[in-house]
């Protein structure tokens, strides 16, 4: 596909905007969705994906995500480059969805492989082909194997390269040194790589990623805004200064031990930080207290959003239970009267 029409830069922190929600998860909050967005804009952030896997894009029916791009896209209003994600499982739905983003300004649109019932490398290949052909706007292709079962290979990604608007690779596969040969396959090519691994940000930027499609960026904008602007600069040690205080949130939501999933740990956290975000959509499930005082520490080491840490100590049922035997007996023991 032949396409003169100039592109448009995504770098920095492009946040994977997350999902406000009213109803038990029913109903999406627009209100708080478009304050959240002003908020986000506000901190200096450097592009939004709307409709990402953060904002729960595969739980939402067909006639929300339209709605959504509907109101956000004129919201934001060119403020940053948007990129939104038009995913389908078919080539059909999935032009019908690409369209009507760009119909409403969007930038770029970030798609998966078919996955489920894949097609294999041909038919990945055809589905981006078509794609591409049929919106004018830059295609970012978006490499989750874990989540998809699907991989786009570096022998994949360079040959979809020849697909004129595809520009990016999103990579969330968590292989900084795949990230590094993305980045090198890149180079003399229109195509940029941006990570999705959030515990990987500073390293993958130095390692030639151009930005971060970020989850976390919803906690901590005004965080990662400082971030890139250090390593863009040069500053690496105040980079890495500033990194130690991030590191934690971003690890315990890509991995911990309190069955706490990204999306409602984003979500919980996001909250404590004081914007409305209201619970997740089932089957997802809310924060236990056990891991919200988790989430509640990392948040503390924060400089700019962070949050103040409990004194209280969370016991799990069984250790209270232990306690309130322990305390029974002992004013047994004592003769308490009842």
């Amino acid at each position: 596909m032949q396409n003169t029409r100039e592109t448009t830069d995504f770098h920095g922190v492009i946040v994977a905007v997350a999902m406000p929600m009213t109803d038990a998860g029913e109903r999406i909050d627009e209100p708080a969705l478009l304050d959240h967005l002003d908020w986000l804009l506000d901190a200096g952030v450097h592009g939004l994906l709307v409709l990402s896997g953060t904002g729960e894009y595969a739980y939402l029916r067909p006639e929300e995500r339209r709605r959504v791009v509907e109101l956000c896209l004129p919201h934001i209003g060119g403020r940053v480059p948007v990129m939104v994600q038009s995913s389908e499982m078919s080539v059909t739905d999935t032009i019908e969805s690409s369209k009507h983003a760009v119909d409403f300004g969007a930038d770029a649109l970030m798609v998966l492989p078919p996955w489920l019932e894949s097609p294999f490398e041909r038919g990945v290949m055809y589905h981006y082909e078509r794609v591409a052909q049929a919106v004018a706007a830059d295609i970012v292709l978006y490499n989750t194997p874990a989540a998809s079962g699907v991989e786009i290979t570096p022998a994949m990604y360079r040959q979809l390269l020849a697909i004129d608007n595809v520009r990016y690779m999103k990579d969330s596969q968590g292989d900084l040194s795949r990230i590094q040969k993305l980045a090198a396959i890149s180079e003399g090519t229109n195509a940029k790589v941006l990570c999705g691994v959030d515990p990987l940000a500073p390293y993958a930027l130095m390692a030639g990623a151009v930005g971060m499609i970020w989850g976390c960026a919803n906690i901590m904008p005004h965080e990662c805004v400082q971030l890139v602007e250090h390593i863009d600069a040069g500053r690496l040690p105040e980079a890495l200064e500033l990194w130690k205080a991030m590191w934690p949130v971003n690890a315990f939501m890509w991995e911990n031990e309190l069955d706490v999933g990204f999306l409602p740990g984003v979500k919980a956290a996001t909250e404590m930080v004081g914007r409305q975000m209201g619970p997740v959509r089932r089957p997802q499930m809310p924060v236990t207290g056990s891991a919200r005082l988790a989430i509640e520490a990392a948040l503390s080491a924060l400089p700019i959003n962070g949050v103040q840490r409990s004194r209280l100590k969370w016991r799990e049922w069984e250790d209270e239970q232990d306690w309130l035997v322990k305390r029974t007996e002992g004013a047994q023991a004592s003769g308490v009267a009842r």
